[in-house]
């Protein structure tokens, strides 16, 4: 395909074609000479903003502009707008999207429209008869696939598994808002609780192709290196669990989640399981420790991340929402672990982390080697005012979570692990002044809007008198 065609073009090959590279490579160096400057979006040292996008790739826009490739972006956002109406777009260019918290915990197991989205690049536009999967290198016998070779059961046997998806960036706006990092709007893009998500996939496990597609892999094979249509690079150890799919919640592959093809590697972060199969990524997704920064990285000094922590997430209430409630209070979450742990226990604490409230087994969904736990909980609850909730979580292998935000920090802002917290106002309607005080407003047709100062006297001048001699400012003598 020629990327210098009339047609606007939706897929560009990149690897293995060091003439499009070297082409590409001086296109940018001359808009650089005449001082064109990508822009980047600074979102961590300033308000985000309310809009949805949330956020604008300009730098990313602008790049493939200058190459004659804007029919990607394009295409993207168009397929972004017919599978994805309904999400928090994240990021325009390259797309993602975020999941609702409403939507989320809907199920254990996200619908497609809902599922997060994590691209690196472009979408393309493939045609599945014309698709084909190569692999090559330390196997006994380099191959070439087609669709129906991989989806004809004579040939590969397939199976369903039920996975959990988490992008290595899920929650990582708590590590910002405290303290920024890398400001990469693409790599460090400012995740909430939504960038996970569970679906059922069907495909065939890789190590069947590899074994009688390829004849297996020779002996000094160490690694898996997956290299997509978008071009994206990822690689893990061979003896990993990886899922050829082509189904995702019994209906083919969306567009924007890989189709006709994807990798899912089980219990990785998000960002190893490639998508639209066709340099090793050991220079990106490094975790760092606390003291490396802008001043000193390197990417010999940060490790590459595989497996992803356990970790969990409080979906209701939301972060500063008021709850009216009568001496308990209703919390609903996920939790979830890699690395073929599943998650076992989860605790909330309603005052910051000192007491602590184990959810009982019959309020969490049931387990998988693979995939997370939804779970609900009512916490006694007495005070009124702000308080600070948190939970924690433990998996098979009893690996806890990092008690502070701080802890978990690093320089890329990947794995925000830690208990995550949240501050609520808590409205206890159990106590009598505070019950009086809710029919009062009732009675007069007002809502409990927190910041908006009453309208009429808080009480009658006869009640403060006594009130204030009962108990008065000054001592008697």
């Amino acid at each position: 395909m020629n990327h210098y065609g009339a047609v606007p073009p939706r897929f560009v090959e990149w690897e293995g074609k060091p003439d499009r590279k070297r082409v590409a490579s001086e296109i940018l160096k001359t808009k650089q000479s005449q001082v064109w400057i990508p822009r980047i979006t600074e979102f961590q040292f300033v308000p985000l903003p309310k809009t949805n996008p949330v956020l604008v790739g300009h730098c990313w826009k602008e790049y493939h502009e200058a190459l004659g490739l804007k029919g990607i972006v394009d295409f993207s956002w168009a397929a972004a707008l017919t599978e994805k109406p309904g999400m928090i777009h994240l990021l325009d260019f390259p797309y993602n999207g975020e999941t609702s918290r409403s939507k989320l915990i809907n199920s254990k197991v996200t619908e497609n429209k809902w599922h997060f989205v994590r691209n690196h690049s472009g979408v393309p536009d493939i045609d599945e008869e014309a698709f084909e999967l190569e692999i090559g290198g330390l196997v006994n016998e380099p191959v070439k696939l087609t669709m129906k070779d991989l989806k004809d059961p004579s040939k590969f046997p397939q199976v369903e598994v039920t996975i959990t998806i988490q992008c290595s960036g899920t929650r990582c706006i708590e590590q910002i808002q405290e303290y920024p990092g890398e400001g990469d709007e693409l790599i460090n893009a400012p995740w909430g609780e939504g960038a996970i998500g569970t679906a059922v996939y069907r495909g065939v496990p890789l190590k069947k192709v590899l074994k009688l597609a390829c004849g297996g892999i020779k002996l000094e094979a160490q690694h898996l290196e997956f290299i997509g249509a978008d071009t994206y690079c990822k690689c893990v150890r061979n003896n990993e669990e990886v899922i050829l799919a082509w189904e995702m919640n019994g209906k083919p592959l969306p567009k924007i989640h890989g189709y006709p093809l994807r990798v899912v590697v089980r219990g990785y972060i998000g960002a190893r399981s490639t998508k639209r199969l066709g340099p090793v990524q050991s220079q990106e997704y490094l975790y760092f420790t606390q003291q490396i920064g802008k001043q000193n990285a390197k990417y010999s000094n940060g490790f590459s991340i595989q497996n992803m922590p356990v970790s969990s997430a409080i979906f209701s209430p939301r972060d500063k929402q008021v709850v009216i409630h009568g001496g308990q209070v209703e919390l609903k979450g996920w939790s979830y672990s890699g690395g073929g742990n599943w998650v076992e226990r989860f605790e909330v604490s309603p005052d910051g982390g000192h007491v602590w409230y184990a959810v009982d087994q019959d309020d969490m969904t049931e387990k998988h080697y693979h995939a997370w736990r939804l779970w609900k909980i009512n916490v006694p609850v007495d005070a009124e005012g702000w308080l600070e909730f948190c939970v924690r979580t433990w998996d098979s292998s009893n690996n806890p979570e990092p008690t502070f935000v701080r802890s978990a920090w690093n320089w890329d802002l990947h794995v925000t692990s830690s208990c995550h917290r949240i501050k609520v106002y808590s409205v206890n309607t159990s106590r009598p002044a505070t019950a009086h005080r809710l029919a009062e407003l009732r009675a007069r047709g007002e809502s409990l809007d927190l910041t908006r100062p009453i309208p009429w006297s808080l009480e009658s001048l006869e009640e403060y008198l006594k009130a204030v001699r009962k108990h008065p400012r000054e001592p008697r003598n």
